[in-house]
């Protein structure tokens, strides 16, 4: 039976730097992957370079973006959930609780991807990895699926300590670049790459690793 992997992140492109290598290779395995964004990443300020979208126009992009990344890794089970950007955070806990365990009760997963709470940088990342551990931590812990969190405040390993889970991703490197080349509107390939061409040692070498945080419950 083929394994049922549920990731749960805010906004589309969240998934292509630090997890699509992951995803890709899950998929390739086998694994059922249902990828849960929460929302479309409409309060975003980039809008292409030269621009093509604008403030109406940037939601469906972002959309049609997401749906291309997850094409190009492997994923056929992409869950829009329909919340506001920016705004995961304000919330009201119960209804995005509610959402996150509907999915778990559908999906039974045996293994979900979110944010570390606390240790994400965006306000979206820390309250939706903090949502999804909030209503895992409610299960009883013989039926909790592991966690694995991704992490990359500027004291993430000072407070959380080294990632337990370190996946060479090399391999799927193809996936991984289409992943992130997908979310045009978002990342030119300047700001992918750098000014000068990166050779293939140093493309490895940046993206190549991947790196997770297995959330241990007090009880």
């Amino acid at each position: 039976m083929s394994q049922q992997i549920l990731v749960v992140l805010p906004h589309p492109d969240d998934e292509a730097f630090g997890l699509s290598g992951t995803l890709a290779k899950h998929a390739s395995d086998g694994a059922q992957i249902a990828y849960a964004c929460l929302t479309l990443g409409e309060m975003g300020r980039n809008m292409g370079v030269p621009p093509f979208a604008n403030r109406v126009t940037l939601p469906a992009v972002r959309k049609q973006e997401l749906e291309k990344s997850c094409r190009a890794i492997g994923i056929q089970d992409l869950r829009l959930m329909g919340f506001h950007d920016k705004t995961i955070e304000f919330e009201d806990q119960e209804q995005l609780d509610g959402k996150i365990k509907e999915l778990l009760d559908e999906l039974q997963p045996e293994l979900v991807y979110t944010f570390y709470p606390g240790y994400s940088v965006h306000p979206d990342h820390d309250a939706t990895g903090a949502a999804v551990v909030r209503t895992i931590g409610r299960l009883p812990a013989a039926s909790r699926p592991q966690v694995r969190c991704i992490a990359f405040a500027n004291n993430h390993e000072q407070a959380i300590g080294q990632p337990d889970i370190v996946n060479d991703v090399k391999p799927f490197l193809e996936a991984k670049l289409a992943s992130i080349q997908a979310h045009r509107s978002q990342f030119q390939a300047a700001e992918l790459l750098g000014k000068k061409q990166l050779s293939d040692e140093e493309i490895q070498q940046r993206f190549g690793t991947e790196r997770f945080w297995t959330y241990r419950f007090d009880s």
